[in-house]
């Protein structure tokens, strides 16, 4: 195989559509159909990114022109989804969150593993330059022995009228996707895997603070790792702008990161703004690391087609896989259960 040829199954995830746009420039990529359950919206996109709109995701399934699928539905019809794609030998990009139960979770890596085709999930955070950056400096001790990682993953979508009052407004219920902090909360949960492995342990607050619009708004969870480290994600949808992103300390030094998620695409920066820099004990000046800085969110998110068709086309190995995308589902309903709760809570979760 020299070029993957794709389906998509919903573009209810505006994700989905980021991805067709970047598509339409690779050469070794192709969107040939897309289904839709909501027939105006899919038929929309299907004519803005130039594809063929199919009456049933059976249709895409089934076609022996395509050979992957990226699927944007609801998050709770995300196993259904990955069952019937895999059912027909498609591999499958599968957007986030995994699933919004752990049985579910379950289910789509069954599925996975029963059929071997290839699936990632879609994670764009684990392919920012600056994130790769400083996975590879932790990688290689720079800060010794890390104490404190405090990341903000933070949008503004809540105080967009224009997404409120979309078709999108599926991000706010209950059943389909359980909060805002649970949609948006699995990119940073699964940044933290990524970097400190799977958490012992987690307490949370998470609310509707500023906005009736859902039912949360805002979310604090800190995770304690196998190491003692102390991870602490913060998240909301009503974030106007902001630029410090991630503050990670150490016994031999200290990592920082600006103008890394939403609402640093809204703030205003300096043309000399750096995006990443460490400092080491005994150092006189911050170390620099020079990349360029996204001028939208959506550029960030565009980065998720790439490693998936290499992967398809067997380039690489590199993958975010079924199992790990369990661990951020379960990282962030077991912060819901410790605000709910109101205590510590354990992981993995017990039933």
């Amino acid at each position: 195989m020299d070029k993957v040829r794709l389906g998509v199954l919903s573009h209810a995830h505006g994700h989905v559509g980021a991805y067709c746009g970047v598509l339409r420039d690779f050469p070794d990529a192709e969107v040939v159909a897309s289904w839709d359950d909501n027939p105006e919206r899919g038929r929309a996109a299907a004519a803005n990114y130039g594809h063929a709109f199919r009456d049933s995701a059976t249709a895409v399934v089934e076609d022996p022109d395509i050979d992957a699928v990226m699927i944007g539905i609801e998050t709770n019809r995300h196993a259904d989804m990955v069952e019937l794609a895999a059912a027909a030998g498609k591999h499958v990009l599968l957007q986030k969150p995994m699933a919004t139960t752990l049985a579910d979770c379950d289910r789509i890596i069954k599925a996975v593993n029963d059929s071997g085709v290839k699936f990632s999930m879609a994670f764009q955070m684990r392919q920012d330059p600056s994130n790769q950056a400083i996975k590879r400096l932790l990688d290689e001790g720079v800060v010794g022995n890390v104490s404190v990682v405090r990341r903000r993953h933070c949008i503004g979508v809540l105080l967009n009228p224009q997404f409120v009052n979309s078709p999108s407004r599926w991000h706010f219920d209950p059943e389909a996707n359980i909060g805002m902090f649970f949609d948006d909360a699995s990119h940073p949960a699964d940044w933290f895997y990524w970097l400190l492995g799977q958490p012992i342990s987690v307490m949370a607050e998470i609310d509707r603070i500023v906005t009736p619009i859902d039912t949360d708004d805002t979310g604090i969870a800190v995770y304690r790792f196998v190491k003692g480290e102390m991870g602490f994600l913060f998240n909301a949808s009503t974030t106007v702008a902001g630029v410090n992103t991630t503050e990670i300390y150490g016994d031999e030094g200290s990592i920082i990161q600006d103008y890394d998620d939403g609402p640093s695409t809204a703030a205003p920066r300096p043309a000399n703004a750096c995006a990443l820099r460490y400092i080491r004990q005994g150092d006189k000046a911050w170390t620099e690391i020079p990349m360029d800085i996204p001028d939208t969110h959506g550029a960030r998110i565009g980065n998720v087609p790439r490693p998936f068709v290499d992967y398809v086309l067997g380039r690489t190995d590199e993958t975010i896989t079924a199992e790990e995308g369990r661990v951020s589902v379960e990282m962030v309903l077991a912060a819901y259960r410790s605000a709910q709760e109101g205590r510590r809570i354990s992981l993995p979760l017990e039933d």
